[in-house]
């Protein structure tokens, strides 16, 4: 269940997620800060919204993980990304009024959720606003497209390789990941469900990737003391994120 909605949103994860991507002036800044949003604290392993809805409202990741997700017939689940505090996953929801994916917490979440009425006017007096909002799913799409290509046609150690080098760059693209180490708290059966292989295979891939030194594991903590060779492995180049800039390393 949800916990008492704060009348005192953070606002920033959204601001910074947009500004990572799309340069916002002063006056867009305060128009994202006087936006009404409700904000809900969330257990992990909750579905937020599900295929099939027609909401009225959208959401932003104020803090935590999410994954938006699909399921087969027979209910075997295809995550197709993972979200991370500043995104707006189902932003489409705007324009597409059935949802055709469902959004799950991996985390405890607190998440604002903004009517489509108001998110509607804010586009209208701030147009550029609401570029930087189809910029953003532009490049969902982009991130989208890289993950049928990382799943489809890379092994299994490269395919994880590839992800956890996205991760850490979208993380420290909005202030979240300092000297190629940041907080991950996604399981190995959720990786899994993201890469197309079992639980199994994620636990010896990861397994000799520590071997070879290209990642430390320290419960929920990250590390990768060779970031260089990690892309090389991973064949990733982080164009199709779209950063405006990515932030240096602390």
């Amino acid at each position: 269940m949800a916990a008492p909605q704060n009348s005192h949103p953070d606002y920033s994860p959204l601001i910074r997620k947009l500004e990572s991507i799309f340069a916002l002036t002063d006056d867009e800044r305060q128009a994202l800060l006087d936006l009404p949003m409700q904000v809900a604290v969330l257990a992990e392993d909750q579905d937020i919204v599900r295929e099939g809805d027609r909401p009225s409202r959208s959401f932003t990741i104020l803090s935590g993980f999410t994954c938006t997700y699909k399921m087969t017939g027979d209910g075997k689940r295809q995550i197709v990304a993972f979200c991370i505090p500043g995104d707006v996953p189902d932003v489409q929801s705007l324009h597409l009024k059935v949802l055709d994916i469902s959004v799950a917490t991996l985390t405890p979440c607190s998440v604002g959720f903004i009517t489509h009425e108001d998110l509607w006017d804010l586009c209208m007096r701030y147009p550029r606003i609401a570029a930087a909002f189809w910029r953003e799913t532009l490049v969902e799409g982009a991130i989208f497209r890289e993950w049928v290509l990382n799943v489809g046609r890379r092994e299994a150690y490269p395919r994880m390789a590839h992800v956890l080098c996205e991760l850490l760059v979208r993380l420290r693209a909005v202030g979240l990941a300092q000297d190629h180490a940041c907080n991950l708290p996604i399981t190995q059966g959720e990786f899994a469900d993201a890469l197309g292989i079992t639980t199994v295979h994620v636990n010896r891939v990861l397994q000799q990737m520590r071997a070879d030194g290209l990642i430390e594991l320290k419960g929920d903590r990250l590390k990768v003391p060779d970031w260089e060779t990690l892309k090389q492995v991973g064949d990733f180049d982080p164009i199709y994120l779209h950063l405006v800039q990515e932030r240096p390393a602390a």
